[in-house]
């Protein structure tokens, strides 16, 4: 509308003659007047669907505030035209008329100009739980009845506009927390009692006056719902841009309970209502901008919310809940003695079963890159390559969930998903890999793909890289030079064959060599012609295309196609194990024999395909499947049923979907060139090696000789864990710190990582 139409209308039906001045907002149309003796209002045009009867129910609220809560906390108020009408239809010319009306201007500065310190927080929670305990007693059936995506208790509602979002971090974080809405959130706030709330708290429409909450405009978002949405709003805004956002809302909260005590369910569900509150506003405004692309007002706290949300999810909701507790003066929750713990545990677990760390860390929730102990830290994950695209990843857990609520069976059935799941899982292979086993662990996969090499070529003889691990089944463990020659280990069984690992950083052919690679390679060929004296042959020859447990070792330059030229020669079958490396783990490729341009016989997948559920697989060529086809029925009680098809093939689409294999290789380039900047520095790190998120630094304690620094490569694990970040060790001298992170390890963290290495690694002599 021009202003000359609002002047006009203002002078004809409330006899002001006023100056018009268009105010930015949301939904409704606002202005401005100043009257020729300077006296100040506020001239509202409400949309098509805010009701007369809607409307006077805000004024008579407004009433209500203004003459219960006194002079120092100000409210407008209405001021009806010359014939007494608080609410008037204004008049547009081929149009539905709107309704309008004229408010009192209150004065103040907006809360969102001003730099705010504790006390006025925690005013701000006062003003607050006042304003709530009064609306408290006023009830509306035409607020009662209003359905409004603005209100919190509807933000399973916004999942539509999810996908409006571009940004596939941002998409993930709110799926995340609607997810997490709907489980933790939404049953609790069903017990507990609505009222009428105000609903839009921010610090654009809130006054301050002398160091103080002076009042509240703009009661269009009014809603039917629960007090405790109120004060997260609230919280929400008033935190945006803050270095500490817990501790400004503890003061806010702090102010609410003194005037209205909260409740210990309600305190229990800020940590998430906020970030529901924060996630509405991204996906409405979002919504909004590409409506309206000509309202910057809507898009306001778009930035900042984005910001506090990427903040947020590193906050441990189990700290923010402890805060907020404290803030009311309830007790913290109280934690569960760890000894007591330690002590069941050991009552009814074997101690084979290892812990981390001289003092283990108790879990109690995780999130993407994210894990929290029941002490309210929060821990950057560096290691868990099993929750391959993040813990709880909201995409993985519903596709399991939905699948769990129509139909869980086993192979013996037909059903729709195995076949999708095995011809995506298929499409990443070489096409000759085209026949799927479906089991439920990476040692079962081993176990089998052994199996099939075995009856394939008729013989037992199997080739295995030094200080390799396969898995911890008999057979598995049979070909892991890493548990049969280490401690508890009875030594190779006759038909395993020990080739030297190819490690060009310590091993007997280096980095200097340039056909270290063809080298290594001769060593497999030694074996095969050992063998082929005596009378036998080889069954296959098997190997991660990293070696995990051997140090996180590269396989040499043309060590790959040699090896495997010289075992197909002899009639063996050439196996690799990607169940720590697959799934676009090494960056510029999918699988990480692609990085040595082979394509093997048989794939063992495990780990990371499920995200954390119990999916693994074996993928050959339809000759061995066929060899394998003797007879004896292969059969897998839970491999291949349709949840953890569901699961997998969900994670393939959140790699593809969320460019995850891309940010393994930008975000895994980033972390090497800092560690080898770290190399340059510290003397103390004797190799970095890997390719994309699956790295490994190796210390030494002299450069010359190669003396494994594990003692302090023991050291730097421990001081990394009390600065919150997860690392571990390993390789055959335990000098190898692994870094193999969740795939949505950002850009961020891995400077958060870089940064404390160096200072821990300060510590040690420099070079």
């Amino acid at each position: 509308m021009k202003e000359k139409e609002i002047s006009d209308f203002v002078l004809k039906h409330y006899n002001l003659q006023c100056d018009v001045y268009p105010l930015d907002s949301y939904i409704d149309r606002n202005y401005r007047l100043t009257s020729s003796d300077g006296r100040q209002y506020i001239f509202k045009i409400s949309t098509e669907t805010d009701s007369p009867e809607f409307l006077q129910d805000q004024n008579n609220i407004l009433f209500t505030l203004t003459n219960t809560l006194g002079p120092e906390r100000q409210f407008p108020h209405v001021i009806p035209t010359v014939d007494k009408k608080e609410i008037i239809q204004f008049e547009r010319s081929g149009e539905k008329p709107l309704n309008a009306r004229l408010l009192s201007y209150v004065e103040g500065q907006f809360l969102g100009d001003v730099e705010y310190s504790s006390e006025i927080l925690f005013d701000l929670g006062t003003f607050l739980g006042e304003m709530d305990q009064i609306l408290q007693e006023i009830t509306s059936p035409h607020i009662r009845c209003r359905n409004f995506l603005w209100d919190l208790q509807n933000f399973s509602d916004i999942e539509e506009f999810i996908s409006l979002l571009k940004d596939v971090e941002l998409r993930r974080l709110v799926r995340y927390f609607l997810m997490q809405f709907r489980e933790s959130v939404k049953p609790v706030l069903r017990k507990l009692k609505k009222q009428t709330i105000h609903n839009d708290a921010n610090i654009w429409n809130l006054l301050i006056h002398n160091e103080r909450i002076s009042g509240i405009i703009d009661f269009g978002d009014m809603v039917s719902s629960y007090a405790i949405n109120e004060l997260a709003i609230a919280i929400t805004y008033a935190i945006m841009d803050k270095n500490d956002p817990v501790d400004c809302a503890v003061e806010i909260i702090r102010g609410y309970h003194s005037s209205l005590p909260l409740k210990e369910e309600e305190i229990q569900l800020l940590y998430y209502l906020i970030a529901a509150r924060l996630s509405t506003s991204i996906c409405m405004s979002t919504h909004s901008e590409i409506e309206d692309p000509s309202n910057e007002y809507i898009t306001i706290s778009k930035k900042p919310a984005i910001e506090l949300l990427n903040r947020w999810i590193g906050i441990s909701p189990v700290y923010a809940n402890n805060k907020f507790r404290e803030a009311c003066g309830y007790p913290m929750k109280s934690e569960v003695d760890h000894t007591i713990l330690l002590t069941k545990r050991s009552a009814f677990i074997s101690s084979s079963l290892s812990l981390s760390y001289d003092e283990p860390i108790r879990m109690v929730k995780a999130a993407f890159q994210y894990m929290y102990d029941d002490k309210g830290n929060t821990y950057l994950d560096c290691v868990n390559n099993i929750c391959h695209v993040g813990h709880c990843h909201p995409c993985v857990v519903e596709a399991g969930r939905k699948q769990m609520t129509d139909l869980n069976t086993n192979t013996r059935y037909i059903y729709e998903n195995l076949n999708q799941y095995a011809e995506k899982l298929c499409s990443t292979l070489p096409e000759k890999l085209n026949k799927v086993f479906f089991l439920n662990s990476g040692s079962d996969a081993s176990d089998l793909a052994l199996r099939l090499a075995r009856t394939h070529t008729n013989r037992e003889n199997i080739i295995v890289i030094d200080h390799a691990y396969h898995g911890n089944t008999r057979s598995a463990i049979e070909v892991s030079p890493y548990k049969y020659d280490g401690k508890g280990g009875s030594g190779p069984v006759p038909s395993t064959h020990k080739t030297l690992i190819p490690d060009t950083f310590r091993g007997v052919f280096r980095k200097d060599d340039p056909v270290a690679g063809q080298k290594y390679a001769l060593e497999v060929d030694k074996i095969i012609q050992s063998l082929n004296q005596k009378g036998e042959s080889i069954a296959g020859f098997i190997c991660e295309s990293i070696v995990g447990c051997g140090g996180q070792v590269m396989l040499p330059k043309g060590y790959l196609p040699e090896v495997y030229r010289k075992v197909r020669e002899a009639g063996g079958i050439c196996l690799v194990d990607e169940v720590q490396v697959g799934f676009g783990r090494v960056g510029s490729k999918f699988w990480g024999f692609e990085l040595y341009d082979v394509v093997p016989d048989i794939v063992i997948m495990g780990k990371p395909m499920g995200n954390g559920h119990p999916l693994a697989a074996v993928v050959t060529t339809e000759q061995i499947a066929q060899s394998f086809e003797n007879g004896m029925e292969f059969f897998s009680s839970f491999g291949g049923n349709p949840v953890s098809c569901a699961i997998g093939e969900a994670v393939l689409d959140v790699i593809s979907e969320e460019k995850l294999q891309e940010n393994a290789k930008e975000t895994g380039d980033l972390i090497f060139s800092g560690l080898l900047d770290l190399k340059q520095k510290y003397p103390l790190i004797g190799d970095v090696r890997g390719s994309g998120l699956f790295l490994g630094i190796e210390f030494v304690s002299d450069f010359k000789t190669l003396k494994p620094a594990d003692t302090e490569t023991k050291i730097i694990v421990e001081e990394m864990k009390k600065r919150r970040i997860l690392l571990s060790i390993d390789g055959p001298y335990h000098n190898v710190i692994k870094f193999k992170p969740p795939m949505v390890f950002s850009r961020e963290n891995s400077i958060q990582l870089l940064e404390n290495l160096e200072e821990v690694l300060k510590r040690f002599q420099a070079k």
